[in-house]
């Protein structure tokens, strides 16, 4: 099986990553078209030009590992995706043959934490326009972030008998650090999960926005409602 899990920034993305890479049946990769997204945009993230330096940028080479052999001889294949690094142009075939799901998480809490790592957001950066594009080329199970939060074993054990997988409670717990899979990024964006053995509890009242941060959490929100009617429940 090779899962494609798509979500946007600062969305228990990485989390989800190392919680499937904590199975014995599982590769994982992080973020593959970042480098891609970053060299044909130019657009300035941080770490810049040590994650040129460290990737692969082109975009065809980065598909054809999507659907070439897995890493390690695993028999299953674990990609974190972010539907705002699919640009014009970049291949997206390779997603034919993937289980694809829908990872979501409140615009307002997508922009108070993106806002914290990265000045002056835009829609375009927090991905939730691209994600329901996306999903409409590649429908699949649509999951939120606070469900999995609220009720992890409870969300893991419905996400895995959705796609027809079984579940395994190593998915619950990791060890505390990076991982060998991390992106060369992590170092700026994943001090959190690098500190965490298991999923954050649930969270407490949406953070207050004001501003440019209230206005694009705003405009986000119907691409976020769209999906989040879809979404699947704890069993």
């Amino acid at each position: 099986m090779r899962i494609a899990m798509w979500s946007g920034p600062r969305n228990l993305s990485t989390a989800m990553t190392y919680a499937f890479g904590n199975r014995a049946d599982f590769a994982i990769w992080d973020e593959p078209f970042y480098a891609p997204y970053l060299a044909t945009t130019g657009i300035d993230h941080p770490m810049l030009a040590e994650i040129l330096a460290a990737h692969e940028t082109d975009p065809d080479k980065v598909a054809a590992r999507c659907i070439g052999s897995i890493p390690g001889g695993k028999p299953h294949f674990y990609m974190k995706h972010m539907p705002l690094h699919m640009i014009e142009g970049f291949p997206l075939d390779w997603a034919a043959g993937c289980v694809n799901v829908h990872l979501l998480r409140h615009p307002a809490r997508v922009v108070a934490s993106y806002a914290a790592k990265r000045e002056n957001p835009t829609l375009d950066d927090i991905g939730f326009r691209q994600q329901v594009e996306l999903f409409q080329r590649f429908p699949g199970p649509v999951i939120d972030s606070a469900d999995i939060r609220e009720d992890p074993e409870g969300m893991l054990r419905a996400l895995c008998a959705e796609i027809g997988l079984g579940f395994d409670p190593a998915m619950l717990h990791w060890p505390a650090g990076p991982r060998a899979e991390d992106g060369v990024w992590a170092a700026h964006w994943y001090g959190a999960v690098h500190r965490s053995t298991g999923f954050a509890g649930a969270e407490g009242p949406l953070p207050g926005l004001n501003g440019p941060a209230a206005a694009l959490a705003e405009a986000a929100l119907p691409y976020y409602e769209e999906l989040a009617d879809k979404r699947i429940l704890p069993r």
